[in-house]
């Protein structure tokens, strides 16, 4: 089949703090609409659930008008409809939920609920192509850091491991507020780490890797404690806290453990291929340890390009378009949206 011969799928991702509409055809990509609320959140300090439920039901709909326009289509021309159900923010995912059952039942069109873990794996497609079966998925994100054992995007994730206590992007916020950066975390301490920081000036502790540990969870809130308990100690001593330094050696613990961890993963399960996903996926010591850890021990490894790693509705449709594509079922019109979706159900 042809890519013009393949259904249109309008997705819908409203999980946290970003509103997000996209349209894909097969695996690529016609549009991809975000528009975010996390300027109003930063004077908090992190994602404030009503008010980004508000600002959801704001942007929705001049949101759903801007990817029409950007893919050149009208309603009309829509095939099905996907949405996030999970896991995410209850009053967020009901928003987009509800917006997503109004347009299919409007259009007379199939509706998928989908996991928003899933999703993440799947938008690799629209810039790589179809993902290897099986592959290893490492998403990290304000609110996950997961291993994911993927034979199939469609039907079949499987979890290894994930976050016992703070996630990585979650402690990335935390330690970018401990050094007095703005929000979100993860850009300031990625910008601070290149601006001259030494990643061996500190040796910030490695959790979950003793050899006793469960090899593929992760907590980092032992972690987000030390660097902390640094500041107030370099504080309390009246010396200057060297921010750079601090930035680069905490972003190094993270991304030593994720690659490590991942990279295990991979081996033991004999997976040739690591893909990473989630808002984190955009940090460039991330991408750039991964490349050259895997290389070495013969791994490939697929990140999205930045804007296809952070929440958005491309990610949504592309998984839509999987499931079309494998002749899944749709969701029943009265799905729920399920804050607490466990991965192993890729659709709702």
């Amino acid at each position: 089949m042809s890519s013009a011969d393949q259904p249109i799928v309008l997705g819908f991702e409203t999980s946290c703090d970003e509103t997000g509409v996209g349209i894909v055809r097969g695996t690529e990509l016609l549009a991809d609409a975000v528009a975010t609320s996390v300027n109003e959140h930063a004077r908090f300090g992190g994602v404030v659930p009503e008010v980004a439920s508000r600002a959801h039901l704001e942007a929705m709909v001049p949101t759903v008008h801007r990817a029409l326009e950007t893919a050149g289509l009208k309603l009309g021309d829509i095939d099905a409809v996907a949405v996030t159900a999970g896991p995410g923010l209850a009053g967020a995912l009901l928003v987009g939920v509800a917006a997503a059952k109004a347009y299919a039942l409007a259009l007379g069109k199939p509706i998928f609920g989908v996991n928003h873990l899933a999703a993440h794996v799947c938008v690799d497609q629209l810039e790589h192509g179809k993902l290897p079966q099986p592959a290893m998925a490492l998403l990290v994100s304000g609110g996950h850091s997961s291993l994911l054992l993927v034979p199939d995007v469609a039907t079949d994730v499987r979890p290894l491991g994930g976050t016992i206590d703070d996630a990585a992007g979650e402690a990335f916020d935390k330690v970018a507020r401990v050094l007095g950066l703005g929000f979100p975390g993860g850009p300031h301490i990625d910008r601070a780490a290149r601006e001259g920081g030494d990643p061996d000036a500190i040796a910030f502790p490695r959790g979950l890797t003793g050899p006793r540990d469960a090899p593929f969870d992760f907590s980092f809130s032992g972690l987000k404690t030390a660097v902390a308990r640094w500041v107030e100690a370099k504080q309390r001593a009246g010396e200057p806290v060297p921010v750079a330094d601090v930035a680069a050696s905490f972003q190094e613990a993270v991304v030593d453990v994720l690659t490590r961890k991942a990279l295990r993963a991979c081996k033991e399960n004999g997976v040739d291929h690591l893909l990473i996903g989630g808002g984190v996926a955009a940090n460039s010591r991330l991408r750039t340890m991964a490349v050259e850890r895997a290389e070495a021990v013969g791994v490939r490894v697929r990140v999205p390009r930045p804007g296809l790693c952070t929440d958005n509705g491309a990610m949504v449709a592309a998984l839509g378009a999987e499931l079309v594509a494998a002749g899944v079922e749709p969701s029943r019109l009265d799905l729920p949206a399920d804050s607490s979706m466990l991965i192993t159900d890729v659709t709702a």
